[in-house]
């Protein structure tokens, strides 16, 4: 059996042995489970720390004897191959346990989400549960009714009383006062000019027929004289 053999069996049988004196009735909770995950991932991290180290030590060994002690030089090679093999071995196992943490982390988060989520809905039933909605709809309609009573004692309020002028003869008066100050306005610009009181003479009909009959003739002369020259 190799050494390494031998350590991982002896953390298992350690692990295993603390296991059942620590663990509870109905398996480990999730924060244990997540702490012993780290805790394997830390020692898994320390052996690639020391597996480094060793096949450093196994180059630096061949390259010593070279081609000097060939047995020595390709022994150290071989050496170095099996910790690379290692090496690689628990770069896979702490894939698989790094996976298996943030798995376990996000289902515990989750648990918590779920788990406070349905404490608040009891919450929200408790004060539900303290409610009538036959009293929520009595109570809006009596809040509606009070805002429209709120409403008509204040239009009575502001509703102005005693006045019984009649509209008509409010406009008839503005009507004069604007005729009173286009007049005053008149007055003080020197007044308006007299209207003559005989109407202006119009032309006859027979005079504008002979005035159009002159100016047709003198059309037809110049064009005549035209032809002429």
């Amino acid at each position: 059996m190799s050494k390494i053999s031998k350590l991982f069996k002896g953390s298992s049988s350690s692990s295993s042995s603390k296991t059942k004196h620590h663990r509870p009735r109905g398996g480990p909770s999730p924060q244990e489970a997540i702490h012993k995950l780290r805790e394997t991932e830390e020692m898994l991290t320390k052996k690639q720390d020391y597996l480094e180290k060793r096949i450093e030590q196994e180059i630096m060994i061949a390259k010593k004897h070279g081609t000097k002690n060939k047995r020595a030089a390709l022994q150290a090679l071989k050496r170095k191959k099996r910790l690379e093999q290692q090496l690689t071995q628990i770069d896979g196992t702490l894939s698989t346990i790094e996976f298996q943490r943030e798995a376990l982390e996000n289902s515990h988060t989750n648990t918590e989400v779920l788990n406070n989520m349905g404490y608040a809905a009891q919450a929200m039933k408790k004060v539900h549960d303290n409610m009538d909605l036959g009293k929520i709809d009595d109570l809006m309609h009596d809040i509606t009714e009070q805002q429209d009573v709120a409403q008509e004692i204040s239009d009575a309020i502001s509703r102005p009383f005693g006045e019984t002028f009649d509209e008509d003869e409010l406009l008839a008066e503005l009507a004069e006062l604007e005729q009173e100050d286009m007049e005053d306005s008149m007055m003080s610009m020197g007044g308006l000019p007299s209207v003559p009181s005989s109407k202006l003479p119009s032309a006859r009909p027979s005079q504008r027929a002979t005035t159009k009959k002159k100016a047709e003739d003198e059309d037809d002369m110049h064009m005549l004289a035209s032809w002429a020259i």
